[in-house]
């Protein structure tokens, strides 16, 4: 005996979901689109070295960056 899902509907589709698929029937190059823009700014390799560089070469910040020093 299996236990029935008691939040599954049948043959439900969401306004959202419907849009999406909407819109790739109408852009198909839209995923390739995508996969470009992505590649552009997160697909990266690191150099860990370089990193490690960058970490080092790091100033301190000092408390209550945004006060001014006092004038006399």
């Amino acid at each position: 005996m299996s236990i029935a899902n008691i939040f599954r509907r049948p043959h439900y589709t969401s306004a959202v979901t419907q849009f999406i698929e909407q819109l790739k029937q109408a852009k198909p190059e839209l995923d390739q689109q995508q996969r470009q823009g992505r590649a552009l700014l997160w697909d990266k390799q690191i150099d860990r070295d370089l990193q490690a560089e960058f970490s080092e070469a790091k100033v301190p910040q000092k408390p209550y960056v945004y006060q001014t020093a006092p004038s006399l």
